[in-house]
């Protein structure tokens, strides 16, 4: 029964890392948008250029921070979170 628990401990954790991963998609779509948009910006007025840059860029800065924190969700998921989880399964249960 211990072995169920923790195959689903496991399973639970790779499952959330997956959909963890899954935010890393809006950041991509975001700042694809914002630089196709900066371009259209710059090709009606080019001498606007370095404002619309530095803005694109702060705005792509802010838009990867969601594409980095599920990154870090997920490397939390893969490596700490099954040993913790394992860890106090087994002093609540202790193998007989």
């Amino acid at each position: 029964m211990l072995q169920i628990a923790i195959g689903i401990i496991l399973g639970c954790c790779a499952l959330g890392a997956g959909m963890a991963m899954i935010a890393g998609i809006g950041p991509g779509i975001g700042e694809g948008n914002a630089v196709a948009k900066a371009c259209e910006a710059i090709g009606r007025q080019p001498e606007s250029k370095g404002a619309v840059t530095s803005t694109m860029l702060m705005g792509c800065a802010i838009a990867e921070t969601t594409g980095l924190y599920a990154l870090v969700i997920a490397i939390l998921l893969i490596f700490v979170a099954p040993n913790m989880l394992v860890d106090i399964l087994l002093t609540v249960a202790p193998i007989a």
